[in-house]
């Protein structure tokens, strides 16, 4: 009775063990020292701007039961001037995620990139340190067309050198298989007084100013990419080669690809 019991109770935890969702995790590391856009770009005159902060060091992608949190590490600690009160305040990143087939290849306004032929992202997750009514307010009206596939955690906290934030595995669709998704990281700035046809994205200009970065275009045709994740065959250069018309109208724009482990 007593071998009987232990088989039953042995049957029913590997039953709740089988319907528990599994941990998960993967890494992505960048080289540190290119937060220069396609090579040239630079650092706005303000010194908020410290160097290395938008130097993008390290993605991780945790699936812990039903959330996925993200974490992005850059090169320099972080700081709040701006008392955002998230313990950061200047920098914005966008994380991009492809989980199934399709996809957009078209991106949010105000990076100025695109995405490559079987690279098309599915979920778009950004971590800033706007409140997320105000993220989602502005992607509501100049990024409607993406819809639901713009997600942004309830609570984006930065500490030391790491910007974090959670949000529910449901919101990302796709298999739940984060190990085998692939992903591309855009470090852009956090820009509280966007442009009309921005997503909260700090622009790029020929000369940098005091909150203005320079080394690109004033046209509408550069990259406003300070970083991005790179591989042996989708190096940053490449990714981020562009080129202007006379008159700053894009000829060929910057075109992005999915990283996968």
């Amino acid at each position: 009775m007593k071998q009987k019991r232990s088989m039953i109770a042995l049957a029913v935890v590997s039953v709740w063990a089988l319907s528990m969702p599994m941990s998960q995790a993967v890494d992505f590391t960048d080289a540190k020292g290119d937060d220069k856009g396609p090579g040239n770009y630079t650092y706005p005159t303000d010194s908020v701007y410290k160097t290395g902060s938008f130097d993008l060091t390290k993605l991780k992608v945790n699936k812990s039961g039903n959330a996925v949190d993200f974490v992005v590490d850059v090169n320099s600690s972080l700081e709040d001037p701006w008392g955002m009160g998230v313990g950061f305040a200047v920098q914005q990143v966008f994380v991009f995620i492809k989980n199934k087939e399709g996809g957009y290849a078209e991106v949010p306004p105000g990076l100025n990139v695109q995405f490559a032929k079987g690279h098309e992202w599915n979920k778009l997750v950004i971590l800033s340190p706007q409140k997320k009514g105000r993220v989602l307010g502005e992607a509501t009206t100049k990024a409607a067309k993406f819809g639901a596939d713009i997600v942004v955690p309830n609570s984006t906290r930065g500490s030391n050198r790491s910007i974090k934030g959670s949000v529910p595995l449901s919101d990302l669709g796709g298999d739940g298989n984060v190990d085998g998704w692939s992903f591309q990281v855009v470090m852009q700035s956090n820009e509280g007084f966007p442009e009309p046809d921005s997503l909260l994205a700090r622009k790029v200009n020929e000369y940098e100013g005091q909150h203005r970065w320079g080394g690109g275009h004033d046209g509408n045709c550069d990259p406003h990419v300070m970083d991005v994740l790179e591989s042996a065959d989708a190096s940053q250069k490449d990714q981020l080669a562009y080129e202007c018309g006379p008159n700053g109208e894009s000829v060929k724009m910057a075109t992005l690809k999915m990283i996968k482990k």
